[in-house]
């Protein structure tokens, strides 16, 4: 594949409980350069690219793709490949930003689906490609890929080829998808680069800073690449903005992504919006709750220290309130796992944090930790990898770290998790 030239360079130019299974020694990797995926040979424009789905209550799905030029808004599907029986009609958008103008970015929602099953669907009614996806499962077990700081780079390439390599159900990402940093088209490039898996499994995101893209006078909204690109369900959960949603999957969990660049003061949006959606969770009914934030609550990493005090200080004591199992984070580019934490001690009945900010960004790692280690920080490393947290009943999952190490996948930390619904004393 071809080289990229690093945007950061333009833009210059420009203007708990666990059980560690295994761990070895190893030269840490630097950073790649930028993967180029070739747009495709498309003569009327209408060829579909940057295909991603993602779920829209417990049987729909959302299909977004882009043309170049006009084409209908239209997803064709069937459970037998090259045989569509249903069909749905969607909406098309745009955006500009500077000199950019992007394509057509289009927006179908089909449905209702079968659970666990998968459905074969063309887009604007092409017959250049034909995609497919797996519905999640309407039950438990369910599998997770949890995956932070993605990114475009060849230890991103190496990521997504690991997370491609083993079943899973559906994709989490608390923030920094593209490191587009204001150059838009690699917007375009991240959404080629991924679209093999985006199309195939429901990608579920939240934004983390490198979605803001303001500029002070001369491009002042912040998120439109982002929310134009990436739209979630979340007026579903009754939120007022595409940068905080929630959403339930498989019946037994309840998923919150918070929006760590999104007002979150006790007058906010986002802080009422989120009392009201916990006052909604029936434990009994839904044993695991996730939250997903950008910017980590507990960090002891060098890099980023304290960016999200002010956030914990506001939403903490609203996750602990709920029982919330997990908190997954991103934004410093290596791995942490802590225990169950809560106002910065160990608490038995609060959630476990996890750092996974290393799925392969271009700025690379954060290799520098704070000595000594404390105590509720249990597993740290900067390296590249990826998550998987593999729900198996109402009180049991099993979370395990993959480290990218020299191309192959390795499992360097692991431990199971226990629901704290299950937990009498909590």
């Amino acid at each position: 594949m071809e080289v990229m030239f690093s945007p950061s360079v333009a833009f210059v130019l420009l203007l708990s409980l666990g059980i560690v299974l295994c761990s070895h020694s190893y030269q840490r990797p630097h950073a790649r350069d930028l993967v180029s995926v070739p747009d495709t040979d498309d003569s009327d424009g209408t060829s579909p690219q940057q295909v991603h789905v993602s779920i829209v209550g417990t049987n729909n799905m959302r299909v977004s793709w882009i043309t170049k030029r006009d084409a209908p808004a239209t997803v064709e599907y069937g459970t037998s490949p090259g045989k569509y029986s249903s069909s749905a009609n969607g909406n098309t958008t745009s955006y500009s930003y500077l000199l950019y103008k992007s394509g057509q970015i289009h927006d179908v929602i089909i449905g209702p689906l079968d659970p666990d099953t998968v459905y074969y669907y063309r887009c604007s009614g092409s017959s250049s490609k034909e995609f497919s996806f797996k519905n999640p499962p309407s039950n438990l077990p369910i599998n997770f890929v949890v995956v932070g700081d993605l990114g475009q780079t060849g230890w991103t390439q190496t990521t997504l080829d690991h997370i491609g390599a083993m079943p899973y159900d559906m994709l989490l990402l608390p923030g920094d998808l593209s490191y587009a940093d204001y150059f838009q088209s690699y917007w375009d490039n991240f959404g080629r680069l991924v679209e093999p898996l985006a199309s195939a499994r429901p990608w579920m995101v939240t934004q983390g800073n490198h979605e803001i893209e303001k500029i002070p006078l001369i491009h002042p909204k912040p998120f439109v690449a982002y929310n134009a690109r990436w739209t979630m369900p979340f007026s579903l959960s009754s939120s007022p903005s595409n940068l905080f949603y929630s959403f339930d999957v498989a019946s037994s969990v309840h998923v919150i992504m918070l929006g760590s660049y999104a007002d979150y003061g006790t007058d906010s949006d986002q802080y009422k919006w989120l009392q009201s959606d916990l006052a909604k969770v029936d434990r009994n009914k839904t044993p695991w709750l996730i939250a997903l934030i950008h910017a980590p609550w507990y960090n002891t990493n060098e890099a980023h220290q304290n960016e999200g005090e002010d956030m914990r200080r506001a939403i903490e004591p609203l996750l602990h309130g709920a029982g919330v199992d997990v908190v997954f984070a991103g934004h410093v580019h290596a791995y942490e796992r802590f225990t169950r934490v809560y106002n910065q001690k160990a608490d038995p009945c609060g959630p476990v944090h996890i750092t996974i900010g290393d799925g392969g960004n271009r700025e690379g790692l954060a290799k520098n930790y704070q000595s000594p280690q404390p105590e509720i920080s249990l597993f740290r490393e900067a390296s590249f990898g990826h998550g998987r947290f593999d729900v198996v009943n109402a009180t049991h999952a099993l979370w395990t770290w993959h480290r990218n190490d020299d191309d192959v996948a390795v499992i360097a930390d692991q431990v199971w998790i226990t629901s704290l619904s299950s937990d009498p004393t909590c």
